[in-house]
């Protein structure tokens, strides 16, 4: 993390692009306080295949089309892939007509790119996974020497209070729990952007529609994609607004100000049935019986985001991706 008068800070987006995703790489390549170096691609909102054309496209109509890319798993480690094409689109991109991008992806495998990548950086890296964390896991099993060079990871994924794919467990936890386990006992700071924050921030319908009326490609692509991403029902806006989505974890990754975080204690349910995918967030004041009894517990401790300033991220996201 830095303030926004330092220098640049060197991320890494690990993305399953989607809508949001593309909402995220957008304000990434814009934002003056963000020297992104890579972008590695996993299945999740869409086929892993399709991640990496949707990538490779945003990046070019973003004006970044030398950030290189790479394409990463296609499944989680265990489950079968299960994609959000019903919020998404069958292209996962809210099916709006986009291009087909003009270059290729990196020659080398997501896992093999992350690991150079967080190596060769002069400054440790900001690992920002926007997506199911299968490639993170990989990662961080395949080459745990990198996290000497990782600053922080702020991953989109978990909720305290309910989920999305199931009432209590959020999609990216979902769609890979043992890749999320793992992620938590990466032995690096770790910032969880949950369902919590990550469903409040919301775009109003005046400047979604300015966006749209853009001249300027990349503005404009905001504008399409922020108005086929509704706000959710509990949010009280006009129609056309658009929730930003994945972008709140890059938002706080360049402000983190704009975040309340308590340092808690979490764990991901790994179990069949109706919790599998949980994040469970421990929020007591005091030890639980377990502690007392057997001092078991010891779950890893992760800054939680529990409350966002909304209006101060939406208004550094307009200002970020309207940005020439």
């Amino acid at each position: 993390m830095t303030n926004a008068d330092g220098p640049p800070i060197p991320v890494i987006i690990d993305c399953d692009t989607g809508v949001d995703d593309a909402l995220a790489l957008l304000f990434a390549v814009r934002h003056p306080g963000v020297d992104l170096r890579a972008v590695t691609c996993v299945a999740g909102n869409t086929d892993v295949d399709g991640v990496v054309r949707n990538t490779l496209t945003v990046l070019e109509q973003a004006g970044a089309p030398d950030i290189p890319v790479a394409r990463g798993a296609g499944r989680p480690l265990i489950e079968s892939a299960r994609s959000a094409r019903h919020v998404h689109g069958e292209d996962g991109m809210g099916d709006i007509g986009l291009p087909a991008p003009t270059r290729a992806p990196a020659d080398v495998d997501a896992v093999t790119l992350l690991r150079r990548e967080i190596l060769a950086s002069p400054r440790p890296v900001t690992l920002v996974p926007t997506a199911p964390l299968t490639n993170i896991a990989l990662l961080l099993r395949t080459h745990p020497e990198v996290t000497r060079n990782i600053e922080r990871i702020v991953f989109m994924g978990g909720a305290v209070a309910c989920g999305n794919a199931t009432p209590v467990a959020e999609f990216n936890v979902w769609h890979d729990p043992e890749a999320s386990a793992i992620l938590l006992t990466a032995g690096v700071p770790i910032t969880m952007y949950g369902l919590d924050v990550f469903q409040r921030v919301v775009v109003p319908g005046a400047d979604v529609r300015r966006l749209r009326e853009s001249a300027e490609p990349g503005t404009r692509l905001a504008g399409d994609l922020l108005s086929h991403r509704p706000a959710t029902p509990d949010v009280a806006v006009d129609s056309e607004a658009g929730g930003i989505g994945d972008a709140g974890a890059v938002c706080a990754v360049v402000d983190p100000a704009g975040i309340t975080t308590r340092l808690l204690p979490v764990e991901v349910s790994l179990a069949p049935g109706p919790t599998r995918g949980q994040t469970i967030v421990d929020r007591r004041p005091r030890p639980g019986e377990a502690e007392i009894h057997t001092g078991l517990r010891e779950q890893p401790l992760v800054d939680v985001a529990l409350d966002v300033d909304v209006d101060r991220f939406v208004k550094l996201y307009l200002t970020t991706v309207e940005r020439l």
